[in-house]
């Protein structure tokens, strides 16, 4: 997930790059313990005047844990930095963070990779790429990465051992998971690929990556892509019976009507995931020229429709009831009242968010620092944003670990409706559709406002191919009120804090329903502090407190 800094249009005053440069800077890593130069290969612990045998060093060198850096026997190698007083500065041997979302360059690889593992031209061909994501590395990975690769840059993130601290000269590779569907042979696979040389898809090389595992998984379908989706609706539309029952409700324009694939769920044998099957749901616009047309306030009900998703083709068609479509209502539309014969609200006056000195977060990457708290920015295809090692700077305590992972991992829709077709309505928002992949380019107006940081998101679509979701994710300031105030009855005298909040967030839309998900970092107070998630469906609101921290 590459990162841009922006300002939302007629939101933020701007600043200079070199203003942004400053303010995003990280700190510098600080140097290894000066009895230790660094190699650039996991090797052995060598602790000063020590001299380990042979079998010692073997047995330390094939641990999956961390390790020391070795006292090289020869001159060290070109890509060392050295300090005046000689110690060896370690060199970022890896671009990435361990928790880091993958970059455009190594899903091609990742997706290269398993391309060029199919044993012949025709199952390559047929594969399908439902997700690539990263595969997240054991929690010792992250704190060596935290330690001394990436900010914080805390030693004292890793555990403490006999001899000083443990440091490799480098960090493992990073890994994607992969979930592929053939659509030849109906089946679906996971593979975990090693990334290793990934800047040479950038340059146009080959790719660079390797086959750890794979395994196909028997009985399911992946979920659905939205290439299938419109292949689905071209087949319905085009199918004569189906415009047949069309025409007879007063439609012949097929432009109007709107096609939803939804997957059959799991309610009898004839349901079962041998096949990849999709029961459709049909709305229809009206003859308005409205740009973005509310066409879910008109479903087309009585039509059953069953389609075979692997051939695209409808294997089952019955129009059981003809039930008239609800009236042409513009009101219902999205775009502004008085355009569509509504009245908009105009006692409101403008509103404006300026920061002339520049935010109060600082951005190295994906890490984020805001008053006490850090913690790193993720995303991925099925949940979206992903906060990793949240941590709280408490004055002598030091860093806090608050949590290690935070995210939204299921968003559920039970319709409840007994009737057909609706009882079959049970969406998972997040493992059918991906709220990830659903998410929108915040530059398409003003979601966030104020200094605001945006971050990218990289995808892969159907075929393998990589798409870019411009801002998607806003980290911004805002105002929250009065943190504590108090007034001295005696002299009269008040004093009053105003408090702020980070705000980390995005939104998707899945069909007819926009979700949006925000992250809230607050102060420290003497009575309230921590962060919570807010998400928003649509007119509903659900603000849920996940922590409170007691804090100075």
């Amino acid at each position: 997930m590459a990162s841009t800094q922006e300002k939302a249009t007629h939101c933020c005053i701007p600043k200079t790059n070199d203003d942004i440069k400053n303010n995003n800077k990280a700190p510098p890593p600080p140097p290894p313990p000066s009895s230790t130069k660094v190699l650039q290969n996991w090797s052995v612990a060598l602790v000063s005047g020590s001299n380990p045998s042979e079998d010692t060093i073997s047995k330390r060198a094939s641990m999956a844990t961390l390790i020391r850096p070795v006292e090289p026997i020869s001159d060290p190698p070109a890509t060392n930095t050295t300090t005046s007083k000689g110690i060896s500065i370690m060199p970022r041997a890896q671009t990435s963070h361990p928790l880091d979302p993958l970059s455009a360059a190594e899903i091609s690889v990742a997706v290269a990779t398993v391309r060029a593992a199919g044993k012949t031209p025709e199952v390559r061909d047929s594969m399908r790429f439902i997700e690539v994501a990263l595969v997240e590395p054991e929690k010792h990975v992250v704190a060596l990465a935290d330690a001394y690769f990436f900010p914080p840059f805390q030693p004292s993130l890793l555990p403490r051992t006999k001899g000083g601290p443990v440091i490799p000269s480098k960090l493992p590779p990073r890994q994607a998971r992969l979930v592929v569907y053939n659509k030849r042979s109906n089946e679906t696979s996971i593979w975990i690929v090693e990334l290793s040389e990934v800047h040479a898809a950038t340059r146009g090389g080959h790719h660079r990556g390797k086959v750890i595992s794979s395994k196909v998984v028997p009985d399911v379908q992946p979920p659905m892509d939205a290439m299938e989706y419109a292949e689905c609706e071209a087949v319905v539309k085009d199918f004569p019976p189906f415009r047949e029952a069309m025409k007879k409700r007063g439609i012949e324009d097929m432009d109007l009507v709107m096609v939803d694939p939804w997957c059959v769920g799991y309610h009898s044998d004839a349901d079962a995931p041998t096949r990849r099957l999709a029961k459709p749901l049909i709305f229809c616009r009206t003859e308005s020229d409205c740009p973005i047309e509310n066409g879910y306030a008109r479903p087309v009900e009585g039509i059953h429709v069953l389609v075979d998703m692997q051939n695209m083709v409808v294997i089952e068609f019955e129009d059981r009831k003809l039930v008239p479509l609800p009236p042409a209502d513009p009101l219902r539309n999205y775009t502004a009242g008085e355009t569509r014969g509504g009245v908009d609200r105009s006692d409101v006056k403008p509103l404006q968010i300026i920061q002339p000195e520049g935010p109060s977060f600082r951005v190295s990457g994906n890490f984020v620092e805001w008053q006490k708290w850090n913690f790193r920015i993720g995303f991925t295809p099925r949940e979206g944003l992903v906060i990793y090692s949240v941590a709280y700077v408490d004055g002598s305590r030091g860093r806090r670990p608050i949590a290690h992972r935070l995210s939204f991992v299921e968003m559920v829709v039970p319709y409840g409706d007994p009737n057909e077709p609706h009882y079959r309505k049970n969406a998972f928002d997040a493992g059918e559709d991906g709220l990830g992949k659903n998410a929108h380019s915040l530059k398409k107006g003003c979601d966030c406002l104020g200094y605001i940081k945006y971050f990218d998101a990289h995808f892969t679509n159907f075929t393998g191919g990589v798409e870019t979701i411009e801002n998607c994710v806003c980290l911004h300031e805002e105002d929250h009120g009065v943190l504590w105030k108090h007034q001295d009855w005696r002299t009269g005298l008040a004093e009053v804090r105003r408090s702020r909040r980070l705000t980390v967030s995005f939104i998707c839309t899945v069909a007819n329903y926009e979700y949006g998900f925000f992250w809230h970092f607050y102060q420290a107070s003497w009575c309230l502090s921590g962060f919570s998630l807010q998400t928003f469906c649509m007119n509903w609101l659900l603000n849920m407190t996940l922590f409170r921290l007691l804090g100075n």
